[in-house]
């Protein structure tokens, strides 16, 4: 554990935004700067911190990690009780909600770190409002990017040059170039989220969000991304150059903090039940052969489309493993006749142990939205993955997975998600069996360079956060320069 310099402990104050996705990263950032010495304060709401305490009260540095709770603004937008996170609403419209209470609490907020004084924030990138309370306090604001440095290469480059604005919407899908990145990368109009190409008078609340998300980018002391450097070096270097400001990759963020401080996936008793019984029947699977699919926490799939994908595994005969939302699943009109009956698969209902089931010898594919998180963990497991990307900068990741050559694309074409539910046209079963195949064929030489590849890559994940590794030093760099920043000030 690190010494501080002159007797006293920095103290960074940690701002998770309200999504699962967004808190896990953001909570092993933390642990990972307690694991270093430093005082850590994470603040959030009461239901949200129920999701990570009982691992911070595991660990082996919890007296100097503390959970500050701020009450949910419930009854003023409308929502029932416990309903604080957009991983577990169930509506666009209670989504909708959840925006309008994060906005009412900024105020308290503001207060609470007021109260706290910390010698820094880590900001998650949702509260651009973090840069002014910094300077107020005369503290750096480090933004969280929770993604790789080539998304937000491309996502710059995309509102320098403006490509896409010379695509007509009638022809959202021929391929155009985003110039100036190391890498020519190709996008369709149609996989843009629609904050790049919807008109001006037709812009959110959320749009509008985005916008001071960039306009105040500049004036944070650093940027933090999750990810590491050898998994983009060319792009790595790119970002750093267009930037004003500082940027240091401490990933992958999860994988870092667990080998420093062991800690079990969140779970409990019925979960552990179920993680048992997962390993079991994996255990009785022949090495690489099982598919894992899942398209993570948020997403509603068309049972139309759930249906393709059924029968896309049925004729593929491969063993597999599927997640699917407990409420859609406990309507299974979109089963094909027999299915569930099906002896070489498993059909996950609600919460599945992803990185157990990824760690497994048996894994062989992993089918995924391209949530960051997702890459991440399929990439330190060092499992091929089946890109099938839905909204937000899911496209952007599926081009990582392609540059580095580490997965097949099943072949999903448009960027759109509506309170959680996907309203692209449906990908026909005969297109997803192609890829599957493609992936997980055992005398493919595709798949053979493809696995190789994620051998190749997992092992660099993991030298990235050893001792000495590059995730290692920037941990090292990011922490010196916020304590050289607090002794000058």
């Amino acid at each position: 554990m690190a010494a501080i310099d002159n007797g006293k402990r920095l103290h960074v104050l940690f701002l998770p935004y309200f999504a699962t996705g967004h808190i896990i990263p953001l909570v092993n950032a933390a642990r990972l700067f307690a694991y270093r010495g430093v005082n850590v304060t994470i603040l959030t709401t009461h239901h949200n911190a129920s999701l990570f305490r009982s691992s911070i009260d595991n660990d082996d540095n919890h007296s100097i990690i503390f959970i500050d709770t701020l009450r949910f603004p419930s009854t003023q937008v409308g929502l029932p009780e416990g309903i604080e996170n957009f991983s577990i609403a169930p509506s666009s419209e209670m989504s909708g909600k959840i925006f309008h209470a994060i906005y009412l609490l900024q105020k308290p907020m503001e207060d609470k770190i007021r109260e706290i004084r910390p010698d820094c924030i880590f900001s998650d990138m949702y509260f651009p409002w973090t840069v002014d309370i910094a300077k107020e306090l005369n503290i750096p604001r480090l933004l969280f990017n929770q993604s790789s440095y080539m998304y937000h290469s491309i996502l710059h480059n995309l509102k320098l040059y403006k490509p896409h604005k010379q695509i007509s919407t009638s022809s959202s899908s021929t391929n155009f170039l985003v110039p100036g990145l190391p890498d020519k990368i190709k996008f369709k109009l149609s996989q843009l989220t629609e904050d790049l190409v919807k008109p001006e008078d037709e812009r959110s609340p959320y749009d509008e969000l985005l916008d001071q998300i960039q306009d105040v980018e500049d004036q944070s002391y650093g940027i933090v991304h999750d990810t590491f450097y050898e998994l983009e070096p060319a792009y790595a270097d790119y970002y750093q150059k267009i930037k004003k400001i500082k940027c240091w990759h401490i990933g992958p963020i999860s994988h870092f903090s667990s080998k420093l401080i062991p800690k079990k996936e969140v779970t409990n008793a019925a979960a552990d039940k179920n993680s048992c019984a997962i390993v079991e029947w994996l255990n009785e699977q022949k090495p690489k052969s099982v598919l894992y699919v899942s398209f993570g926490s948020i997403v509603i799939l068309p049972e139309g489309q759930l249906t393709e994908i059924a029968k896309a595994l049925a004729a593929s005969t491969l063993p597999f493993i599927w997640v699917v939302r407990k409420d859609q699943s406990e309507q299974v009109m979109w089963l094909p006749d027999g299915f569930e009956e099906r002896k070489n698969g498993l059909i996950i209902k609600g919460w599945a142990p992803q990185l157990t089931i990824l760690d497994h010898s048996a894994l062989g594919g992993f089918m995924t939205h391209c949530g960051w998180n997702s890459v991440l963990e399929a990439i330190v497991a060092g499992v091929p993955m089946l890109t099938w990307p839905l909204s937000a900068e899911q496209f952007y990741n599926e081009k990582l997975v392609e540059v580095v050559g580490l997965g097949v694309k099943v072949g999903s074409e448009i960027c759109n998600l509506q309170g959680g539910e996907i309203l692209s046209p449906i990908i026909g079963s005969k297109k997803i069996k192609e890829a599957i195949e493609r992936l997980m064929s055992d005398g493919s030489k595709e798949s053979q360079e493809i696995r190789e590849k994620a051998i190749a890559v997992s092992e660099m994940a993991k030298n990235a956060i050893g001792e000495g590794g590059s995730s290692w030093n920037s941990l090292t760099a990011l922490i010196d320069d916020i304590k050289n920043f607090t002794s000058s000030s």
